[in-house]
């Protein structure tokens, strides 16, 4: 059995799940988020659990079978809890604000960078003096998250050499030492 796919999903109060043709549904106060599964992988709620189970051990079954109950706790924890990334902007001029639905982005090039966000996701940007900018994101949908923020992520990875670029807060940048001084 799969360690992760054999331990139940426990389904706090305010939560309601529901399987339906291959298609787990969630609902809770943050929202509401639904996964199609595959046939071949068993999904039955009792009380307050959700299990998962496999009708044998088939390779793609065993793959499968820890991947969706991972999938269901996500979505379980999303619209109870929710999900919040925090990435900060580290470089000179480097700035973000948010109107509504729209970041816009100083990432040092010639332009200002605009990406338009998913409904699904709030968004926070928090400038302060003498510290880096801060973009807040949050959503019940992680894996809508945490594409979001490889996108922002994306416009300016942070380099080795001055640690500039776009990261997660409190992720350690490796860095390399430059040039050594000459002979």
């Amino acid at each position: 059995m799969s360690r992760i796919g054999k331990l139940p999903v426990h389904i706090p109060a305010g939560v309601t799940v529901t399987v339906k043709d291959h298609v787990v549904t969630v609902k809770g106060p943050k929202g509401e988020l639904s996964q199609e599964i595959n046939p071949n992988i068993n999904v039955a709620v009792d009380g307050n659990e959700v299990h998962v189970t496999r009708p044998n051990d088939e390779k793609a079954n065993r793959a499968m079978h820890g991947l969706y109950r991972a999938l269901i706790h996500n979505m379980v924890v999303g619209v109870s809890e929710g999900y919040t990334k925090v990435l900060e902007l580290v470089g000179v001029g480097y700035r973000a604000s948010a109107q509504g639905q729209v970041l816009e982005l100083s990432l040092g090039y010639t332009h200002s960078i605009y990406l338009k966000l998913p409904n699904e996701i709030k968004v926070e940007a928090k400038m302060e003096r003498n510290q880096n900018p801060l973009i807040t994101l949050s959503s019940c949908d992680k894996q809508l998250l945490g594409q979001v923020c490889a996108k922002i992520r994306s416009f300016r990875r942070p380099e080795p050499y001055k640690g500039k670029g776009v990261r997660f807060q409190g992720e350690v940048v490796r860095r390399k030492a430059g040039k050594s001084a000459g002979k």
